[in-house]
């Protein structure tokens, strides 16, 4: 069990949903805050929102990304 709210869960299936396509399961966006949180903190908090995008605009699994990032 991972710290996301229950209402991140279930905004993120809804808009899954929207996007056709299967909702994210609750590791993947704890995963996804953490890549957030440390583009953040790195950078500006702007930087959270780009580089969740870029990673999966390159198609790079969200455990990796963050891993990435966290050598940048």
């Amino acid at each position: 069990m991972t710290d996301v709210p229950a209402e991140v869960t279930d905004w993120c299936g809804r808009f899954a949903a929207a996007l056709g396509i299967a909702p994210p399961k609750e590791e993947e966006i704890h995963t996804l805050l953490e890549l957030a949180r440390t583009a953040a903190h790195a950078s500006q908090r702007q930087s959270a929102l780009v580089a969740c995008w870029l990673a999966a605009r390159a198609g790079v699994d969200p455990d990796r990304a963050h891993q990435i990032a966290l050598g940048i």
